[in-house]
């Protein structure tokens, strides 16, 4: 019966209460949630989940997000629990009636509301972190005196790596050494978390707010705090992955007793009333950052891998590590106005051991998306485990090899084996996703027992041919041999490894453990004796995160090798993969994890796998410039814009001062700093000692030259302020840079000293830096070109003009792709799955000797075809045709739809758009649109089958469907 019970019964009673009502959430027919919520939260669920407006954004929170957002809402406010028994009693009552529930639920550190997420690695965890926070800022400040809200936050890291993710997701990402809050996750991803008219105030709080761990305490902050800190702080200790530079041994240095004496002992106990050692040490807290915590009224905590609130099992004593007892602390004083959010990947302590070891799992768990049901929805990669023969056949010597004193000596040959087979899959892997993407880089993490092994894992990996560039070492051990000013190179390397062919192979210990969130990990080889199943989760997690994202043919074919996998078949394709090169002792820890359903396994002929399954990436065809089509894109209506300037820089004046007395004046050797008095540019910002300048440092002064002078033009130009911001939006040389570059570098060269003048020659260059033969140059320009803007005439739209040919490629499945001749490719994509009438209709206009080209568009690739229109109930989209068809009068843009599709109101809505398109660019000069005609087609099957059953061409069909505008005014008055 223990067995069989719910390991998650609140989050099972939740979901019978939310579930059902998703549907209508998503649809927009307003559940009964939205009415038992604030109309604050309300709005911020809309904005989050209604599919009108997911539409509208290229990224959303996905089911799992989305699960535990609406679970922890619901518990918090319609449930309104106030402490941990409330919340079972209102869901999961029965539940409390298993052994020792009911003890667990209504001890002292669960009196406040408390939830726990569990999410799989690499499932987005601090998205939902982002929301609620937002989602509790924005209902405090809507109504200041609702205890369930608040404006003060904690957030807790398990360490270095997801502190600094924190502060880069909040904060933004370090720049020239300030942190740059437009790189934040909230606000790149604004129009996923914040609704348009909440951001300024949202922005305004995070912006003021922010406290890093070491100014918790003595920061000021208006309107709230989220304070960032790891756990090691509550703990009263240091986190040995933060090293402070300033903190120098100095051995010789005197030492102040008092001083001494005052850092163990803070406080000291006497006589005098109020003395007792209880409240010295709240006095003491009080006076540091948890006593700044403690006192704020109302908190939210959120804890990031929140596994490390560990209890401490001794005996039958149950003990809190320190940094929960810190915690309750800071809960003392505030009741049901502390609010604990818990999120971990591995939410559970082992207690135990051997074959009695089991899991216990936090009591407060609301959600649970776990690793299954994430690699089903292919959020991250599927899971495959390398058993070939030789791994197979390992003798159990898979630890390292030690003396008698229990040194590390070198590597077993069972590591050695699994090391060389988790190589060869790299190696696999490395040379046909070259092919699919040159820019995808796959790795081998290598996760060893302890930091002595990693030392001979490196030699090893060397001794088979591996470059020194080719492996990075990380652990902890490393670090403390290279100190904290030669490590951060190696720590910036490290996260920055997905977008380098080198590093190939990482070897590390237990170091990145968490928060080492990269891609592109598709080999893990762990070297580790510990079967504690916690550890193995976690070491998975560090290549679970997914390396190809956005290609709907790739995605295709990655839940092909899902399903495959589901069946026990071989994968077809290694698209987010994750290979474990895994000892066969451990085999049985995979198949508890995801119940055995989502592991494949590898077999002997794996090598003969394409990792790119049936992929291929098909390049533009021998000829294909027949083939291509001319995109007219109107930059620039007719009337916005003047006529392009034209100099002659041979006609120019000539400077007023002699080149051989500047270049005697100046000198050799020197170094000019010369400062722009207008602008502050530096001109001079070029290290020459007695050199010459390179052509690369005199492109960048002609560079510097230009935007001066048009910068200077553009703000001469008007005194209205009106037209001022007008040009300022497109100022009127922007377009023209190079051809003003081109203008001075002749005039430098030939003109401006009456004589050919090398700038490269000697150290000639240095005249172009003075003062005032910067400011000659530039007045000489400024000038001409402000003439030049007063007798301009206004001039023909501006249109750019792309090519299809200029997408070199496309991704194709050659079993579900169409061999043809008309077309810059010579295959083009259909779908898998009814992709019966995009076939017909290409096989049939490649046939019509009327047909000149066609093309398949690729909706992502050819993005620049895409068209914005407003769908039926107001909201924003863009869509992008199916095809382009070209005859020798006409361009047709064809949607092919299925028939029940033809009546949508948002099909109508996008031929409308589609058609306004067209009309644009048929009122431009023939010449800027090749002498063609642009129409739009929209087909159902059933014509297109009837037309082509009466050996009809395709071209005559597109004449005779292209979409005509009628003349709605002339109906309205004849009636």
């Amino acid at each position: 019966m223990t067995q069989n019970r719910d390991l998650f019964p609140l989050a099972t009673g939740i979901s019978k209460l939310v579930n059902h009502q998703i549907p209508d959430l998503v649809a927009g027919h307003g559940p009964d949630l939205l009415d038992q919520v604030t109309p604050t939260t309300s709005e911020l669920l809309k904005f989050w989940f209604q599919q009108d407006h997911c539409d509208t954004r290229a990224l959303n929170f996905h089911e799992g997000q989305r699960a535990a957002i609406l679970h922890i809402i619901y518990a918090h406010e319609v449930v309104g629990a106030k402490n941990l028994r409330e919340l079972y009693e209102a869901v999961a009552g029965e539940a409390m009636l298993d052994g020792g529930v009911l003890g667990e639920v209504t001890r002292d550190r669960h009196a406040h509301p408390k939830y726990a997420a569990k999410m799989a690695t690499g499932t987005g965890k601090t998205w939902v972190l982002n929301a609620l926070l937002v989602w509790q800022y924005l209902n405090k400040l809507a109504n200041p005196k609702d205890e369930r809200f608040t404006s003060n936050f904690l957030l807790v890291a398990p360490g270095l790596i997801v502190y600094d993710r924190l502060l880069d997701s909040f904060q933004g990402k370090m720049v020239n050494g300030d942190r740059d809050f437009t790189t934040s996750d909230i606000y790149q991803q604004r129009d996923l978390f914040i609704p348009e008219n909440y951001r300024t105030p949202v922005f305004g709080f995070l912006q003021s707010s922010i406290v890093t761990k070491g100014e918790i305490g003595q920061k000021v902050t208006g309107s709230g705090l989220v304070a960032i800190t790891n756990w090691h702080l509550l703990a009263g200790e240091e986190d040995p992955d933060f090293i402070d530079e300033d903190d120098i041994d100095a051995p010789g240095r005197e030492i102040d007793a008092k001083a001494a004496v005052e850092s163990l002992f803070p406080l000291t106990p006497g006589t005098a009333a109020g003395n007792a050692l209880n409240v010295l040490d709240r006095r003491f807290l009080r006076g540091g950052p948890l006593g700044a915590l403690t006192d704020v009224p109302d908190l939210m905590v959120f804890n990031d891998e929140a596994h490390h609130i560990h209890e401490v099992r001794r005996a039958e004593e149950v003990t809190d590590v320190e940094w929960q007892k810190s915690l309750m602390e800071i809960a003392s004083t505030k009741g049901s106005r502390f609010i604990q959010v818990d999120f971990s990947a591995t939410p559970y302590n082992e207690v135990g051991s051997g074959r009695k070891k089991s899991r216990q799992y936090f009591p407060h768990i609301v959600v649970d998306f776990d690793l299954t049901s994430a690699m089903r929805a292919g959020l991250v990669k599927a899971l495959a485990l390398d058993k070939r023969k030789d791994v197979a056949a390992l003798p159990l010597d898979f630890k390292a090899e030690r003396d008698e004193q229990k040194r590390v000596t070198g590597l077993s040959e069972g590591q050695r084996v699994m090391l060389r087979a988790g190589l060869k899959k790299l190696q696999i892997l490395e040379t046909q996703f070259v092919d699919a993407d040159p820019e995808k880089h796959p790795k081998l993490l290598v996760v060893c027992e302890d930091t002595t092994v990693t030392p001979h894992v490196v030699e090893f990996l060397q001794s088979i041919g591996l470059s020194g560039d080719d492996i990075l070492r990380v652990d902890s051990g490393r670090k403390s041999e290279l100190g904290t000013k030669n490590w951060e190179p190696i720590r910036e390397r490290l996260f920055d490894v997905d977008r380098h062919k080198q590093p190939k192979v990482i070897v590390s210990v237990l170091m990145l453990r968490e928060g080492f969130d990269v891609n592109n990990i598709c080999v893990v080889v762990p070297l580790r004796s510990s079967e504690a199943s916690i550890l193995l989760e976690q070491t998975i997690g560090r290549g679970l995160r997914l390396m190809w994202r956005g290609n709907d043919t790739i995605d295709e074919l990655k839940r092909e090798t899902r399903e495959r996998i589901a069946r026990r078949e071989e994968p077809t394709n290694y698209f987010d993969v994750l290979f474990i090169v895994e000892h066969p002792a451990f085999s049985r820890f995979y198949e508890e994890l995801l119940g055995g359903d989502l592991v494949g396994e590898v077999g002997d002929e794996a090598d003969s796998t394409d990792a790119t399954g049936d992929l291929e990436n098909v390049d533009l065809r021998a000829g294909y410039q027949a083939y291509d089509f001319e995109i007219p894109v109107i930059v620039r209506d007719a009337d916005e814009e003047l006529r392009q300037p034209s100099v002659d820089p041979m006609t120019l004046p000539v400077s007023k001062y002699q080149v051989d007395w500047l270049i005697r004046q100046i000198g050799q050797g020197d170094r000019f700093v010369s400062h722009d008095a207008q602008t502050g540019t530096q001109y001079g910002d070029y290290r020459v000692d007695g050199g010459i300048l390179t052509a690369t440092g005199y492109n960048d002064y002609l560079s510097r030259m230009t935007t001066r002078i048009s910068e200077a033009l553009g703000r001469n130009l008007t005194s209205s302020a009106g037209k001022y911001k007008e040009i300022s939006q497109y100022p009127m040389m922007q377009a023209y840079k190079p051809l003003l570059t081109g203008w001075l570098d002749v005039y430098i060269r030939r003109r401006m000293f009456k004589q050919d003048f090398n700038p490269l020659e000697g150290e000639n260059w240095r005249v172009l830096l003075l003062d005032d033969v910067a400011h000659e140059i530039a007045g000489v320009f400024a000038t001409k070109l402000t003439e030049l803007q007063e007798i301009q005439s206004v001039s023909e739209a501006i249109v750019q003009h792309r090519l299809l040919s200029e997408v070199k490629t496309i991704p194709v499945r050659s079993s579900s792709s169409v061999d043809v001749r008309k077309c810059i490719y010579p295959k083009l994509p259909v779908p898998s799955k009814s992709g019966g009438l995009e076939r017909l209709f290409i096989e049939w206009a490649d046939q019509d000797s009327h047909v000149e080209a066609l093309l398949k568009v690729h909706e992502y690739r050819h993005d620049f075809l895409r068209r914005p229109y407003l769908k039926a109930d107001g909201m924003p989209a863009q869509y992008s045709p199916d095809f382009l068809v070209r005859t020798d009068t006409d361009v047709y843009i064809v949607e092919t739809k299925a028939q029940s599709a033809l009546s949508d109101e948002n099909v109508k809505r996008k031929q409308r758009a589609a058609l306004a398109w067209c009309e644009q660019l048929n009122q431009l000069p023939d010449h800027l649109r090749g002498n063609l005609q642009w129409n739009y087609v929209l087909l159902g099957e059933t014509i297109v089958r009837e037309w082509k059953a009466k050996n009809v061409r395709a071209s005559e069909l597109l004449d005779y469907a292209r979409l005509r505008r009628t003349d709605q005014s002339a109906q309205e008055r004849m009636f």
